[in-house]
């Protein structure tokens, strides 16, 4: 006996045969690993997973390289990163989903909610024997957290090792401990402890912890099912290895995570806001998918198109900021301001963020892309100026820019 098959049916089956046409295609016809294979060839990396990402979801997703290289295992594209500072937005779009609420207000002074920054002086001479201290112009602001502006101190007067033994709480105490080295809002100056001072706020303004928040908010919502701040068993086994340059510069060779302990999957080390998460390919393609759909991803929504519009426009006038020319900085986000150098490629108004070990995420509303670089390299001279960044960008918006 003939079945029929309704038209609906022959269309789904249509609609996946030709999506698995375009996997095997894409695998099998590369674009993008090959502009970074000389980087793996002369050992500056030992390999990278590169995405493109469109309104849709993702467009592009490619490997190159090692994810270790003594065992010589292939890079795979499930592969997991610490993504670093890429997590500074992360943090900043959760805290404003409180100001949307009506909880804070990024002009509040942020001793109104954690009174330990009452008081807070400002050193204006410092010598061996004593420091010289007056009070400031202004208190420090949730705007200049977010901005880099605070003043506040580089890092815990507790460290190094005060981030795997301190709550969040007790290291934003030290924070408010410090005198400030700068008068709030007058200059830029790149501040882990701001950022993580934010997520303390989000503590005090939701009533949950911050881990809890983002991912009940954020990782849960959006489907991020490889995002933590402790990845566990399964995910280190996907854990792409951290290099930096041998001694004698030839080669590369192991080297542990920055400011965490060796056991990354020990839940009672403090979630970094300002660093701390994990993530992968898929996961990250869902968060800036949802940024480029104006705050939306599959009928959700997570923050306002106008939030996102006041946190990707200039905050800080003719400021110099960021690690690259031509910057601008907004609530949490970079911004090129005018393309050059490493950020030619990139549209004006494009913004996102790096990472300590090379990690690299920038979205080009323009064009309506993001550009995702997962690298574990540590010691660059500088990772939002690498190489790796450019020749990424230019070959994604070459091939995939509208």
């Amino acid at each position: 006996m003939t079945r029929l098959l309704s038209p609906l049916y022959l269309g789904l089956l249509a609609t996946l045969c030709l999506s698995q046409v375009h996997a095997k295609d894409a695998s099998a016809s590369p674009v993008i690993a090959p502009s970074l294979q000389r980087f793996v060839d002369d050992h500056t990396i030992s390999g990278a997973v590169t995405l493109v990402v469109g309104k849709d979801g993702i467009l592009n997703l490619e490997t190159v390289g090692f994810s270790d290289l003594k065992s010589k295992t292939p890079m795979s594209r499930d592969a997991m990163f610490w993504i670093a500072s890429m997590t500074k937005p992360m943090t900043s779009m959760a805290l404003m989903m409180l100001v949307e609420e009506g909880r804070l207000s990024i002009d509040d002074p942020v001793e109104k909610y954690l009174p330990e920054f009452k008081g807070q002086m400002l050193a204006v001479e410092k010598a061996a024997d004593h420091v010289l201290l007056r009070k400031p112009a202004r208190p420090v602001t949730i705007r200049d957290l977010l901005t880099h502006s605070s003043g506040l101190v580089g890092k815990s007067p507790l460290e190094p090792g005060a981030l795997d033994v301190l709550t969040l709480r007790e290291a934003v105490i030290t924070y408010a401990m410090s005198p400030l080295q700068f008068e709030p809002g007058s200059k830029w100056s790149y501040c882990n402890p701001g950022i993580s001072t934010l997520g303390r706020l989000i503590e005090v303004a939701s009533g949950k912890s911050y881990a809890q928040f983002m991912q009940e908010r954020l990782f849960t919502p959006l489907g991020m099912k490889d995002t933590t701040f402790w990845p566990d068993k399964a995910h280190l086994l996907r854990l792409a290895k951290a290099y930096k340059p041998t001694a004698d510069k030839a080669g590369l060779e192991v080297t542990p995570i920055m400011y965490l302990s060796p056991d990354l999957s020990d839940r009672k080390r403090m979630p970094l806001p300002a660093g701390g998460l994990f993530s992968c390919a898929t996961d990250l393609a869902k968060v800036y998918a949802m940024v480029l759909n104006g705050g939306t991803l599959n009928g959700h929504r997570f923050l306002k198109a106008e939030t996102l519009k006041l946190m990707t426009t200039n905050q800080l006038g003719d400021m110099k900021v960021s690690f690259a020319e031509g910057m601008n900085m907004g609530l949490g986000f970079h911004i090129v301001k005018t393309p050059k150098g490493v950020t030619e490629a990139l549209s004006p108004g494009s913004f996102g963020h790096g990472g300590a070990y090379g990690t690299q995420a920038w979205i080009d509303p323009t064009r309506g892309l993001a550009i995702v670089l997962l690298i574990q390299r540590a010691n660059l001279p500088n990772s939002d100026q690498s190489a790796m960044r450019a020749v990424l960008q230019k070959t994604a918006v070459e091939r995939f820019g509208k």
